[in-house]
């Protein structure tokens, strides 16, 4: 048998695996390098950067559920002028391709982190995280509005020839009509999904369990929805796809990429298992041989439906 190729290529962007660390479940990278070679791992992605710093929101704002959790962080982040100064240095370091995530309250913020970012060759891509509140308008979520989507991506693609990655909301009708808008605007690729909405309530004072009320589920409990939605992209839009939403073993991430993912992210069983990319790999590795699969790249989109 041949020798086992991993590498993935998603848009000009080439990963030595398919495994990627989702934004706010690893920190900077430094916080989870205490517990895994980073450099095993395909692709970091840092915790959102937005502009200025933030505090995000008052807790309680993490919350378990069955076979998932709520959190509503509210995106707290250093803001970019620490991440620079301090966080780059570190990640320079880390022996993988590091994606900024970037958050903002307004178009120009989008354009403004990334077009700051662009010249630091540490960062290698982009992934631009939609499920934001325009302030300018009201609060409305941008990866809601399709027109939005296509304007982000538009006016951010004007500042980089770096990879970009949209990452698209599930809370809406029809998510390839996102991600189509996302290609029509030059996204390289889509991450699907982000969080789906949530809370949960406590019987007996009969209050939200998180002050924001509502908050992003994760965890396994979503993986069939964001299944479905990968699917969804797949069958309908020509575009890589990065998979997200519940992956906690080796199987869920051969599912994701058998659904149409050309690579995935690992998010809250980072929380539980930090070794779990690792772990997740070695499993791939093991399917692939027993499977007399030599190109990783061969299960993507590979379902049958006959």
């Amino acid at each position: 048998m041949s020798e086992l190729n991993l590498e993935v290529q998603i848009g000009s962007l080439k990963l030595k695996n398919p495994v990627m660390l989702a934004s706010g479940t690893v920190g900077y990278g430094n916080e989870i390098s205490k517990f895994v070679d980073l450099s095993e791992i395909g692709a970091i992605v840092t915790k959102s950067i937005s502009l200025k710093p933030r505090i995000g929101n008052p807790p309680q704002r993490i919350v378990e559920t069955a076979s998932g959790m709520l959190n509503a962080i509210g995106l707290a982040n250093v803001g970019l002028d620490v991440f620079i100064e301090e966080k780059i240095p570190y990640l320079q370091n880390v022996g993988t391709i590091l994606i900024c995530n970037i958050a903002a309250g307004s178009i120009e913020e989008y354009v403004e982190c990334t077009k700051v970012l662009d010249s630091i060759d540490t960062v290698k891509a982009f992934e631009i995280n939609v499920s934001c509140p325009n302030v300018k308008d009201g609060g409305l979520i941008f990866g809601n509005d399709i027109n939005a989507v296509r304007t982000i991506t538009e006016q951010v693609r004007k500042v980089t020839d770096k990879p970009l990655i949209i990452k698209l909301s599930p809370n809406v009708s029809k998510i390839a009509d996102f991600a189509n808008a996302a290609k029509k605007g030059g996204a390289d690729a889509v991450s699907a999904i982000n969080t789906l909405v949530g809370t949960a309530f406590d019987i007996y004072s009969r209050k939200p369990k998180i002050k924001n009320i509502t908050g992003g589920l994760s965890g396994p409990a979503i993986k069939p929805v964001a299944l479905a939605k990968v699917f969804e992209i797949s069958k309908n839009v020509d575009i890589p796809i990065i998979g997200i939403g519940g992956i906690s073993n080796w199987k869920d991430a051969i599912e994701f990429m058998i659904a149409g993912a050309a690579a995935f992210q690992l998010g809250t069983i980072n929380f539980v298992n930090p070794m779990a990319g690792i772990e997740i790999l070695d499993g791939i590795k093991k399917f692939c041989r027993e499977n007399s699969i030599n190109n990783i790249s061969d299960l993507t989109a590979s379902y049958n439906l006959k």
